[in-house]
């Protein structure tokens, strides 16, 4: 069956980064959109075209379409009866033990009273990384009672999980590897189908909603395991000397299972590379947030989960290897001036939850050093994180650079290459840890970095 070229009808609820990235990009691939939140503030700010959180090619989607195929409200019930397909998009924070399900099961208590005065059908699909099974015993009961409707008959329930990348989430969206749907039946992934028809080139997955909601939460445990095993591969190499982590990756990359070679004979190395690399921890919302859960998920059923549960223990530690490297030069780092460049838990976002930097600028600061800090867009946001810390800013890469003793880059910004020019020249020269191996360690008089 084709479908090309269907224009439908979507209402999105929440817009985090997940639910206004996933409602732009509807509207960019033809879609009438309803974006939903209960902040009206927020709302009021995607109506004039103005997105309220940074991500690469966001504003220029919502100028682009609100107005037109794009609109904001607060009325979820409106939202609800003038769509076709809902999409749950809110948050879901993890407790240690839980993921609390507090907004999630609120709005599919509000879909369902708004579908109890629907006469047609609808479909409700969660796009809130939720743990498997979920979507199948939380989220549809409580559609079926607050409709007092039956799923599978007046409306269908669904699961499409989100594979984006803070700082290229349009990219990816615009542009996916992959797109798994979960359903409860055929009509539920029909309908799916039907949205998704303007990607015709991208390889499709139909499966249940629990298989769903387990596919992304394998996929994040992956990546999150294999920039532990690098991290640990790291710290074995610094203490056994005379080995650098960068070049013992180079040639595991040179794999034929992580390269291969194109027609034209460049030799190619997939994305996936990326995250075969030392350095000093993941963060964001999603990997570490994602691997906990699942590894708690695994606890309440009996299931242990040693692999995973030492990915966390080594990402929770390595922010500590930063401060050891210092000490090999500063014993006391006390009154020492101290520069960390980079906030963003990775470039092109001004996310800093679960930052490596956070512990990272803590602990100099619980050793009595002076600390200034720059993040090209992340300023703002440490500003609350840190709160009332004694926390220097910098508005430019070099003003932050000007006293520095030792300089920490912690966030592969590309606005870095310029470190080594800029600290040419310094007398006496500030000892720089490389906490990304991003630098050319032969362009620094006094170098340490992970896993060297």
């Amino acid at each position: 069956m084709v479908w090309q070229g269907v224009s439908m009808k979507v209402s999105v609820i929440g817009t985090g980064f997940v639910g206004l990235v996933t409602g732009a990009c509807f509207a960019e691939k033809g879609h009438q959109v309803l974006c939903v939140d209960v902040d009206k503030n927020k709302v009021d700010r995607i109506n004039q075209g103005t997105s309220p959180i940074y991500e690469r090619g966001l504003d220029e989607l919502l100028k682009k379409h609100i107005g037109g195929r794009l609109r904001a409200t607060t009325d979820l019930h409106e939202a609800v009866h003038g769509s076709e397909i809902s999409m749950i998009a809110v948050g879901t924070p993890f407790d240690g033990q839980h993921i609390d399900l507090t907004y999630v099961r609120t709005v599919a208590q509000q879909i369902g009273a708004a579908l109890r005065t629907k006469p047609s059908y609808h479909l409700v699909i969660v796009k809130s990384t939720v743990v498997p099974g979920t979507t199948d015993d939380v989220v549809l009961p409580v559609l079926e009672e607050a409709s007092g409707k039956q799923a599978g008959t007046a409306f269908g329930v669904g699961m499409n999980p989100e594979f984006l990348t803070e700082g290229e989430a349009v990219s990816d969206f615009m542009n996916p590897d992959r797109i798994v749907l979960g359903g409860i039946d055929k009509a539920s992934l029909d309908l799916q189908a039907r949205l998704y028809a303007e990607f015709p080139s991208v390889e499709i997955q139909r499966t249940n909603n629990k298989t769903a909601e387990m596919i992304k939460y394998a996929s994040n445990a992956l990546l999150a395991t294999m920039i532990s095993f690098s991290n640990e591969m790291g710290n074995l190499c610094s203490s056994l000397g005379g080995v650098d982590i960068v070049d013992v990756l180079k040639g595991v990359h040179s794999s034929r299972y992580l390269r291969m070679q194109l027609p034209n004979g460049e030799m190619y190395s997939p994305p996936i590379t990326s995250f075969l690399g030392a350095g000093c921890g993941f963060g964001g919302s999603c990997l570490p947030k994602d691997v906990k859960a699942l590894v708690a998920h695994g606890a309440q059923l009996g299931v242990s989960m040693p692999v995973l549960s030492g990915v966390l223990d080594v990402n929770r530690d390595q922010p500590q290897r930063i401060l050891a490297l210092a000490k090999r030069h500063f014993p006391r780092l006390a009154q020492v001036n101290v520069t960390i460049l980079g906030l963003a838990f990775r470039p092109g976002t001004n996310d800093m939850r679960e930052s490596p930097a956070i512990p990272i600028v803590r602990g100099f600061l619980k050793e009595g050093a002076k600390v200034r800090v720059f993040d090209p867009i992340a300023n703002h946001e440490a500003a609350h994180v840190f709160g009332k810390d004694k926390v220097e800013f910098s508005d430019t890469l070099k003003t932050s650079l000007e006293v520095a003793q030792l300089v920490v880059l912690v966030t592969r910004w590309p606005e870095f290459q310029e470190v080594p020019k800029l600290l040419k020249g310094m007398d006496p020269a500030p000892v720089f840890v490389d906490g990304r191996r991003m630098l050319d360690k032969r362009e620094f008089q006094r170098y340490e970095g992970i896993g060297l």
